[in-house]
């Protein structure tokens, strides 16, 4: 049986056994926070004409390049440009035309002035009338090129990009409508244990409700796949070898909470063993020492702890990344700050501890983290109300309040740099 690894061991093995997922085609729309899974080009040039920045005045620069507060040059307006509208007319020595946010710039002109810092002389600034400017302006100045952001044929995103909301904008104006993305994987929830019921139903004696599922399904969910829950396993080999055969031949991950550990009802790793090839069974973290992982028919199945905080811990450092590889992320740790301790942390366990705690700011804009005065792996409470996880290093060494510790950051996702 495989021995206790490091996390970053067991990270590293659980990503080296999944791959992206193939391609779909979705809807534009739909693959934002998504992965491409190809280059994506613009069939136009964007912008595909050059345009006004602003509302103003269009005209040549060089007809104001005299321009002074104490000798301003006056111009005719001759026409106005909407957007929408094309003016192909020509623009004479001492004329310039009105123009709005968006319209195309006269072939005959050279620059926009914005509209507020140009004088109406006569009429009200629209055709017709006799405006005044009191500086010069450079060519090109306040008109945005065609071509500007991107050229017929460039790429706008490439593969392996994640789609913000503004790229599927971008993508939208280049003509692209459907988007190739990484399949998003199907995941099984399996819940393991003879005393569990719905959430439907009011326990009865020795019986509890079966919360794991619905928080491992939120927790797949959260990490872009699509969580099935599967029905409650009772506590026997047969049953459980049953549900895990059917569940790898069915789906891309199963995750199963429950059984994990070494006791006589506890059946997940002979089960992998078994049934497929048992990769991993134990990781140096608390909680969440018990971890199995291996291969049924090339699926991955991955056995979490059945306490709530040993299987959210598990599930956050270990299965969520394998979850992203799948769909094409190429980022798979959340961020890492550095905060001082609010109070003491002892450590009697040598491994890896993870605190379920609350990031804040002091008085002085710096990092405090205060650890749940529960660490309970049975709790989901301090988890609810928890938005990091004080890492305390393998070692009995503890920390003193004012020490500075990582914490891992629980509501920011990978892609974000701080």
């Amino acid at each position: 049986m495989p021995e206790m690894i490091s996390l970053e061991e067991a990270r590293a093995l659980v990503l080296a056994q999944v791959k992206a997922l193939p391609a779909e085609t979705v809807p534009v729309l739909e693959a934002v926070g998504r992965v491409a899974a190809a280059d994506l080009r613009s069939d136009i040039d964007i912008a595909p004409f050059a345009h006004s920045a602003m509302d103003g005045f269009a005209l040549r620069a060089e007809e104001i390049a005299q321009a002074s507060a104490d000798a301003p040059v006056e111009l005719d307006v001759v026409a106005e440009i909407a957007a929408g509208d094309v003016f192909e007319g020509s623009i004479e020595a001492g004329q310039c035309v009105r123009i709005m946010t968006g319209a195309p710039v006269p072939d005959a002109a050279d620059s926009v002035v914005k509209y507020e810092i140009v004088d109406v002389v006569t009429g009200d600034g629209k055709a017709g009338s006799r405006v005044a400017f009191a500086a010069p302006t450079a060519v090109r100045s306040n008109v945005r090129d065609a071509g500007e952001e991107a050229r017929a044929g460039e790429v706008v995103v490439g593969c392996g990009e994640v789609i913000g909301t503004a790229g599927v904008g971008f993508l939208a104006g280049c003509g692209i409508v459907e988007v190739p993305t990484h399949r998003k994987p199907r995941v099984a929830v399996i819940a393991i244990g003879s005393e569990l019921v719905p959430p439907t139903e009011v326990p009865g004696p020795g019986k509890i409700r079966n919360s794991n599922s619905y928080a491992l399904a939120a927790c797949v969910q959260a990490a872009g796949g699509v969580p099935v829950v599967l029905p409650i396993v009772e506590d026997t080999h047969e049953a459980l070898a049953a549900a895990v055969r059917a569940a790898a031949a069915d789906y891309d991950f199963v995750v199963t909470s429950g059984g994990a550990s070494n006791g006589d009802f506890d059946f997940i790793k002979p089960v992998v063993e078994e049934l497929g090839q048992l990769l991993m069974t134990t990781v140096n973290m608390r909680p969440g020492k018990a971890q199995t992982f291996g291969l049924v028919d090339g699926t991955p199945v991955f056995g979490l702890p059945g306490n709530p905080a040993a299987a959210y811990v598990g599930f956050e450092m270990i299965v969520r990344p394998a979850l992203r590889k799948m769909q094409g992320f190429s980022r798979f740790e959340r961020p890492v700050v550095k905060a001082r301790l609010a109070h003491d942390a002892k450590k009697k366990d040598p491994r890896r501890i993870f605190l379920r705690s609350t990031l804040s700011k002091d008085a002085d804009g710096a990092y405090v983290a205060t650890p749940a005065k529960n660490q309970s792996s049975g709790l989901f409470g301090p988890i609810q109300r928890s938005n990091c996880m004080v890492v305390l290093p393998e070692g009995l060494e503890s920390r003193t309040a004012g020490s500075l510790v990582e914490c891992v950051l629980l509501d920011v996702n990978e892609e974000v740099v701080l």
